[in-house]
């Protein structure tokens, strides 16, 4: 089934994330923004966040479904204490995108995977990490090695070989149109991949008390011995209440629980993106079966 801009592949499973209403305050500012061409001469925006201090690592974000780039703001401001350069483009799939209307169904599958080829060019051969949300985490899957269903138009391996690590907020389940779970199995980089358990969504995961837990079936299916990390935030939904993505929800904003991701997902970034030895020492510390905070290694 195809997917349109209100629901994202219903039936086989829904990504879509509803527009965002309104920006947050006391949140970093994109440093600037810069037009890529891409095929066609389509234009790709991109935003970009330098930190302040020396940059340690490069991180190219993809979004979620309907959002923006500057929706994750709250999560990109401790990446930028921590040395981290951040790219996003705004994807065709974006309610904030001037052609939102040109790219029906799959076409803005096609589209995020040319944007991502296209923002990796424009950094040449330097190696950087792959992150994202909801629909932007199957994305950096894909850069990292899932074999994901290539899109109607796309030639050549979807994964990125300067892709070194893989961060993923709450990915989708399997979709058989997108990515299977033996697709998901085929991850050939470190990789971390959070969920909550309250991270329901409802079309593409079950609506009982179990379904967040299809977030995982990435780092499930992987094999084991890559340094693939699960993390799980008790209370934390697809959205941390709001404090990433959709703004316009009620709360309350899980904050806690984000700055949990957050410092976790710079330490692996620092442990497997930069290959840190203590970072990695310092990471695998952290493992643990407990909740709040339930980190997953294998």
């Amino acid at each position: 089934m195809m997917i349109d801009r209100r629901n994202l592949l219903v039936g086989a499973g829904a990504l879509f994330a509803a527009a965002p209403l309104c920006a947050s305050a006391n949140k970093p500012v994109a440093e600037r923004r810069f037009t890529l061409s891409g095929p066609g001469g389509r234009e790709i925006s991109v935003s970009e966040w330098r930190p302040q201090r020396r940059v340690k690592a490069l991180v190219l974000f993809s979004h979620g479904a309907a959002s923006s780039p500057r929706f994750y703001e709250a999560l990109f401001a401790p990446w930028l204490d921590a040395g981290f350069h951040i790219l996003a483009p705004l994807h065709v799939d974006s309610t904030e995108h001037p052609r939102l209307k040109d790219f029906p169904g799959l076409a803005s599958w096609k589209a995020r995977i040319e944007d991502m080829r296209a923002l990796s060019a424009h950094v040449g051969d330097r190696p950087w990490i792959a992150a994202g949300h909801s629909y932007g985490g199957l994305v950096a899957l894909t850069m990292g090695g899932a074999a994901a269903i290539p899109p109607a138009g796309i030639d050549g391996p979807l994964s990125d070989p300067k892709a070194r690590a893989v961060v993923a907020f709450s990915p989708p389940a399997p979709i058989p149109v997108l990515c299977t779970a033996e697709g998901y199995g085929k991850l050939a980089v470190p990789a971390l991949i959070q969920t909550g358990t309250k991270d329901i969504v409802p079309g593409i995961t079950s609506i009982d008390g179990e379904g967040w837990r299809s977030h995982l079936v990435p780092y499930e299916a992987a094999a084991p011995g890559g340094d693939r990390y699960g993390l799980v935030l008790e209370g934390v939904d697809h959205y941390f209440g709001g404090a990433i993505c959709r703004y316009d929800l009620p709360g309350p904003r899980q904050v806690e629980r984000l700055a949990d991701a957050a410092s976790i997902s710079a330490l692996f970034i620092d442990a497997h993106g930069r290959r840190d030895p203590t970072a990695a020492r310092r990471l695998n510390a952290l493992v643990t079966d407990a909740l709040p905070r339930r980190l997953l290694h294998k």
